[in-house]
């Protein structure tokens, strides 16, 4: 009688686990399914010839079905014919870009990316409206007051009860199928916007890196983005390696 409820016991736990496995199989399915559902509808609400410093563009205004805010397409040449395509997805800093802000490095960033895309003749600058890695102009200097009293960026962001980046990319994912462009190559230092592109059929062929020269203002910022955010910024992975092995 006890050897027959222990096997029937069991039988009952392996059907279980079974079950289990087979409803984390369908629910991860059901992510994927709702994920390809739920992509973003983007059009372009309004286009134009942009001279610029950096060379002649054109300049897209795309609004979308998921927020208010009007994100930008500064297109080179007719990149729609390449099979691979440069380009640079860009979140809005007006603090560095604006007013000249030492902080960060994204003015020299988006610089860099339309200077290389022009030297290239063709190619993409998404400029999405995402100020303070997605925590708004407002929060952004609120952690600014923080790190003023010693916090760092992702320490700040954390302070203020927001992730240490909130930046989406099935906007911007949405916008290079619209303008037909499905293989880059990428111009950042963030893997996450990889992973983010990706997530949403944009394929990443390889990755181009855009790191800047630190300086004293934004050595610490450079450092903690390296550090704990796990961008790959060559100078401080090297000094890391260099400090561990001494």
């Amino acid at each position: 009688m006890g050897a027959d409820i222990l096997l029937k016991a069991g039988t009952w736990i392996w059907q279980q686990r079974n079950v289990l496995a087979f409803w984390l199989k369908n629910r991860e399915k059901e992510k994927v399914l709702n994920r390809s559902e739920s992509h973003p509808r983007v059009w372009v609400y309004a286009e134009a010839h942009l001279p610029t410093r950096f060379g002649q563009f054109r300049v897209l205004v795309f609004r979308n079905d998921q927020d208010d805010r009007e994100h930008l397409a500064v297109v080179q040449g007719r990149p729609e014919v390449h099979s691979v395509v440069p380009v640079r997805v860009h979140s809005e800093c007006l603090t560095s870009e604006v007013l000249g802000s030492l902080k960060c490095d994204c003015r020299e960033q988006l610089h860099a990316a339309l200077e290389y895309i022009d030297r290239q003749g063709y190619g993409i600058v998404l400029y999405l409206r995402q100020e303070g890695r997605g925590i708004g102009l407002g929060n952004k200097i609120r952690a600014y007051a923080l790190q003023e009293s010693g916090l760092d960026t992702v320490e700040a962001n954390h302070a203020l009860g927001f992730d240490d980046d909130l930046r989406r990319y099935d906007i911007a994912a949405a916008m290079l199928h619209h303008l037909h462009v499905n293989r880059v190559a990428l111009l950042t230092n963030n893997p996450r916007k990889i992973s983010g592109l990706e997530a949403f059929g944009i394929e990443v062929v390889h990755r181009l890196p855009l790191e800047i020269q630190p300086h004293p203002v934004n050595q610490f910022y450079l450092a903690t983005k390296a550090r704990k955010s796990g961008h790959l910024l060559e100078s401080f992975l090297e000094e890391d390696a260099l400090t561990n092995n001494s």
